[in-house]
């Protein structure tokens, strides 16, 4: 049994700038939704997807805001999208998905709180994070909890991350706090590059553990005075900057195993795909693939 784990808003984005445009018959913009609905109908008809969450945000700023002003806003996003979101989590919950809309935390945060709460049940095989945001690669367990590029197939294990960033799970957000995310409006410290950072975290795992004195530094860096020089003056924003991209995994969710099962959509899925001038045949794929779940015990 696998738990499947999607980031709405990630999907929403790409199925704006990948689908094509699209309205409906009051003449609103609905070609994101159509690219999500028919991306989340292609997982659910998969064999192997029983259980599932999407979480969304469902206003774009949230309690990080208050700690950095520079954080992520809506702002600059194409209206058009943003009018979509209700939209789209009302669709997500008529494919018969469990929904979570984010307004205090973040999307990534109910995943990461889902996938801690959930990582120990006995049924579970694999949580996969439905995202290739770098974020998530702290919430990387193992073999259990893996990333999931759902569009190049590809499955980020802990292994992975290590190869990936040059530093374990734990240490992603020092990294992401040293490096920047310009995604999040995280801004990191000036001629931290990604090498060097994960070069140092690699030993030191965490920012608190990295001397001020780069001689005291027992691993070979280019630029270790510099880089030692720039965080000493700056360790107060790179830990602020960690506190943001350290995601929560105490959201207060109503959620267990058992109401994660998926169990075919629900009777509001075919209006909507009317609304949507969408085909049925997204219904009745959903349909057989409920059946088969029920008759295999999935």
């Amino acid at each position: 049994m696998q738990l499947h784990l999607v980031d709405g808003t990630y999907e929403l984005f790409r199925a704006h700038f990948g689908a094509p445009a699209g309205v409906d018959a009051s003449g609103q913009e609905v070609g994101a939704v159509r690219g999500l609905v028919r991306s989340l109908a292609a997982l659910l008809a998969a064999p192997a997807t029983t259980h599932v969450a999407v979480a969304f945000d469902s206003v774009i700023e949230s309690f990080r805001n208050r700690l950095f002003a520079g954080y992520k806003t809506g702002e600059g996003l194409p209206p058009e999208l943003l009018r979509q979101f209700a939209l789209a989590e009302r669709c997500t919950a008529a494919l018969g998905v469990s929904v979570f809309g984010m307004v205090e935390f973040e999307a990534d945060d109910a995943l990461a709180t889902l996938a801690a709460r959930l990582v120990e049940a006995p049924e579970l095989e694999r949580i996969l994070l439905c995202s290739p945001d770098k974020d998530l690669a702290q919430c990387v367990s193992g073999e259990r909890v893996v990333g999931f590029d759902r569009m190049r197939d590809k499955l980020l294990d802990e292994a992975g991350v290590r190869e990936k960033f040059g530093v374990s799970p734990r240490s992603i957000p020092d990294w992401l706090a040293l490096v920047g995310d310009d995604a999040d409006g995280i801004p990191g410290l000036a001629r931290w590059g990604a090498k060097g950072a994960a070069a140092v975290l690699a030993r030191y795992e965490r920012l608190e553990a990295i001397p001020d004195d780069a001689s005291l530094w027992d691993v070979k860096v280019r630029g270790a005075k510099a880089l030692a020089d720039v965080l000493t003056a700056r360790r107060e924003d790179a830990m602020l900057f960690r506190t943001l991209a350290t995601l929560r995994t105490d959201v207060p969710l109503d959620a267990d195993l058992f109401s994660l099962a998926w169990r075919g959509p629900t009777d509001l899925l075919g209006p909507l795909l009317d609304e949507l001038g969408m085909s049925r045949r997204v219904l009745d794929s959903l349909l057989a693939a409920a059946d088969r779940c029920l008759r295999t015990g999935g």
